[in-house]
């Protein structure tokens, strides 16, 4: 998909009609993913635009940071280089307030629809333990299915705490395993037995299959829905 500079906004020929060409051009793009069914990468990337035109709206002092800076010596006992801000006038800047006023209200219209189509597919997403719990369940096996596909896409997962100077929160990976074919045969529950046999990290691990009434792109929509879903149903 198209992209934003991470200071598009500054960068290059400040003009109003300029930049509002760049971020149509861009926004276009996200809805054409979005027609698709394809959630990520566009709106985490909306999401971070946002988030950093908001500060901007509220900090000019930030949107003056963002400014390119020149070259202005190279300091060789300390190893690094001194750079001098480019001063911009106020007409520049009355520009680049216009272009952030317009800005925002686009990304927060594209964010919502994204996060609409994003709580529609998780409201038809089910999830459900494959077999007998484990009382273990910070890793396992996650198989991913839609309806009318025979395929089920089978991946590891683990959940990890981590924590930084603020917060501590819940991730997890998935490493991709196979796709198997379903059959009547070959149900959910004998796949399980098999990767037992197959893989011998657990005895009994924990296994879930999620659901999704719909058919949408995998590694776009399925897998970051999916991931979510877990952290919410698996302790």
């Amino acid at each position: 998909m198209k992209t934003l500079s991470e200071n598009w906004i500054t960068e290059g020929w400040i003009d109003f009609e300029y930049k509002k060409y760049l971020l149509l051009a861009y926004l276009q793009d996200v809805d054409v993913n979005f027609k698709q069914v394809k959630l990520y990468p566009p709106l985490a990337d909306l999401i971070h635009h946002y988030s950093k035109l908001k500060s901007f709206a509220e900090n000019k002092d930030q949107l003056r940071a963002a400014f390119p800076k020149l070259l202005e010596s190279a300091d060789l006992k300390e190893m690094k280089f001194n750079y001098k801000p480019i001063f911009f006038d106020d007409e520049t800047m009355n520009q680049l307030e216009e272009i952030v006023a317009y800005a925002l209200p686009q990304f927060q219209n594209y964010i919502e629809e994204g996060k609409s189509i994003y709580d529609f597919l998780e409201r038809e997403m089910s999830l459900e333990p494959v077999g007998i719990s484990p009382l273990y369940q910070k890793e396992g096996y996650l198989m991913l299915s839609q309806e009318d596909v025979k395929d089920v896409a089978i991946y590891k997962y683990k959940i990890s705490l981590f924590q930084n100077s603020i917060d501590r929160f819940k991730g997890v990976m998935l490493q991709f395993i196979k796709s198997v074919r379903t059959s009547l045969v070959n149900t959910v529950e004998q796949i399980k037995l098999s990767l037992i046999k197959e893989y011998q990290d657990f005895p009994n691990p924990a296994t879930y299959r999620i659901h999704s009434k719909y058919q949408i792109p995998l590694q776009e929509s399925m897998i970051p829905i999916s991931k979510r879903l877990l952290l919410k149903n698996v302790e």
